[in-house]
């Protein structure tokens, strides 16, 4: 398993004070009561953090943590981490 995911779960539980419980693989930003702001700003962590470049929009569409943890994969296999 990459490093991706762990980071997704300690920043969304660190930061952003998301339930552990309610990290689940089919979850979205909405289901977890992310509004756009935090969306951005998990954004921000994500690139601050791991180095790969996203933007709030491909997070916000509706996406699960499943679909966001492999697209932040296939962004880091592409820059070469």
């Amino acid at each position: 398993m990459s490093e991706i995911h762990p980071r997704i779960n300690e920043v969304l539980t660190e930061t952003f004070k998301v339930p552990a419980a309610e990290i689940v693989p089919g979850a979205t930003m909405d289901s977890l009561e992310m509004d756009s702001l935090a969306v951005a700003e998990f954004a921000v962590i994500i690139k601050e953090t791991l180095g790969i470049e996203t933007d709030s929009d491909t997070l916000l569409k509706g996406a699960t943590l499943a679909e966001i943890t492999a697209f932040l994969d296939d962004a880091a296999v592409s820059v070469g981490r």
